[in-house]
Parts: C-alpha cells; structure tokens; sequence
C-alpha cells in the first residue's frame, strides 16, 4: 500500500512537471537576450557549464570516481559531445540572440526533434513511416517560415538576419548531440554522464573565452553577468534536465516527449512578458506549422507484420 502511495505522490509530482520544464529551458532565451553587453556568448556559456557540471559532479562524484578509466578512454566522445552540446548549442545560441529575437530561437529550435528523427532514420537505421516524413516537411517548412518572416514571395527583399543562421546551425548540432549520445553507449548513469559531457565542454569553451576575455570591447565583469551565469546554469542548465529526467524516469518517455511540444508557447509568451518582444504572424503561422510537424514526425513507426 505504502508504495503504491509513493508512486502516486512521484506521478502527481513528475505531472506537474511537465507543465514546468517547457518554462525551465525558456529562461534561457531570456538570459541569451539580455546578454549582449553584459557578457559575450562563450564566456557566459562557460560560466553557465562550469557551474552546472560542478555541481553535477559533486553529485555523482562516486560514479565519476568508478568510472574514471573508462571516461578517460571515451575522453575524446566527451570532447566532441561537449562541442555540439555546449559550444554550439550554447554559445552560438547567444551568439545569435545578439541580433535576432528569443522568439524566434524558441520557434526554431522547435524543429530539433524532428531533424533528431531524421538522423535517427538515416544514421541509425530506425524505422520513418509517410506520416514522420510530412512531419519533417511541415515542420521544417515553418521553421523556413519563421526565418524569412513569412515573405515567400519575395525572398529577394527579405533582411536576413544573422542570428536565424546560428540558431538554425545550433539546432543541427542538437540533433548530432541527441544522436551521438544514442550511439555511443557509456557506462555512466544519465547525472555522472551529464557531468562528463560538461567537463569536455569547459576545455573545449575555454580558449574561445579567453580570447574574449582579452579583447578591448568586452564588457568589464559585473553583477550582472554573475547572475545570468548563475541563472543560465541552475534553471535551464541542472533544472530543467533534472526534471526532465525525473519524468522520464516516472512516466516514461513517450509521455515526456509530449512536453516538448510547448517549448515554443512558452518561449514565445516569455519573449513577449519579459523582454517586451512583439508577436508577428509570421511567427503565429510559423508555430501551425512547426508544432503539428513535431508530432506526426516524432509519431512511432508502425511495426511491419510478421509474414
């Protein structure tokens, strides 16, 4: 009795958080919006993983200490992992927030599953219904939407916008970072990996900080910056995949999935709350698009029928 109780209470929590996660990761399109002037990209995602894999490390020091041979040997998985996952995913992603909108960063970074399934089909052999590939086709089309601010029909005059590039190069690196880590198997548990994945993204963040630290325009270190760092690292850094994880873990993965289907809600609704951001068609069609192309695209493939 008692632990059916016990899993009831896990379930209401984790069913909550679903609700809450989607706004966790949204913090960030706020914090890489408020960002320019305040602390340049690579070293505001240096600071942000630093604290994050700190953290997790003390957590899963035990493991990490087991296991220390073996990720020493995968070193290099690490490495690469930490590029994809922190360094483009992450400062690229402030990068491109100093000249385009969170909102559209939330709107794009919306198709990632659906490139995610993509990748799954072509690198890893995984089943793709019909109804996956519309998906990826319509999803991708409103991301393309989103981009050219809804001027199909003339493209020629359309003011492209650096940031949509960065964003949209992030993105692809998701994908890779979600597909690698499905690939390459570790020994470590999800914290212990996470925790790794980190380290290999300070080394390889590092230089690309210090270089910014060095240049004249770069904006003198202040309280600010302090808090973005903190606030980047603890909510959308250790706090949304803590809850992420503790979902998945509850209500297992294809309820979670579902989750990720309010990111762009919730990201555009943050833009506008707090950074004052207005609210375009363009990027109310680009959402009908992107949001029905996530779910038909991350539907499960029908299995073939035994002869």
């Amino acid at each position: 009795m008692t632990s059916l109780t016990d899993f009831s209470s896990r379930e209401r929590r984790a069913l909550w958080l679903l609700w809450i996660t989607p706004a966790l990761w949204s913090v960030n399109y706020i914090v890489a919006r408020t960002a320019p002037g305040v602390i340049e990209p690579h070293m505001l995602a240096l600071g942000r993983w630093a604290l994050a894999g700190l953290i997790l490390s003390v957590i899963a020091r035990s493991e990490l200490w087991r296991e220390r041979r073996s990720t020493l040997r995968a070193a290099w998985q690490y490495l690469t992992l930490g590029a994809l996952g922190m360094l483009i995913c992450g400062a690229w992603v402030y990068k491109g927030a100093q000249t385009t909108s969170a909102m559209n960063i939330s709107l794009i970074y919306a198709a990632s599953p659906v490139l995610i399934a993509l990748g799954a089909v072509i690198w890893l052999g995984e089943r793709f219904s019909w109804r996956q590939g519309l998906g990826v086709l319509v999803a991708l089309s409103g991301v393309f939407h989103v981009v050219v601010k809804g001027q199909w029909g003339a493209l020629g005059q359309v003011q492209w916008v650096a940031g949509d590039g960065w964003i949209v190069l992030a993105i692809v690196a998701w994908a890779g970072f979600a597909l690698l880590q499905k690939k390459w198997h570790a020994p470590l548990g999800a914290t212990a990996r996470l925790a790794a994945i980190c380290m290999g993204g300070v080394l390889v963040l590092l230089p690309f900080a210090l270089w910014e630290w060095q240049q004249a325009a770069t904006p003198s270190w202040s309280t600010q910056a302090t808090w973005l760092v903190v606030l980047a690292g603890l909510v959308p850094g250790i706090g949304a995949y803590w809850a992420y994880g503790f979902c998945q873990k509850v209500l297992g993965a294809s309820r979670v999935a579902a989750s990720l289907y309010l990111g762009p809600l919730y990201g555009g609704l943050a833009a506008w709350a707090v950074l004052g951001e207005s609210l375009g068609w363009h990027h109310v069609m680009g959402a009908a698009l992107i949001l029905p192309g996530i779910y038909l695209a991350s539907r499960k493939a029908p299995e073939t029928p035994e002869p």
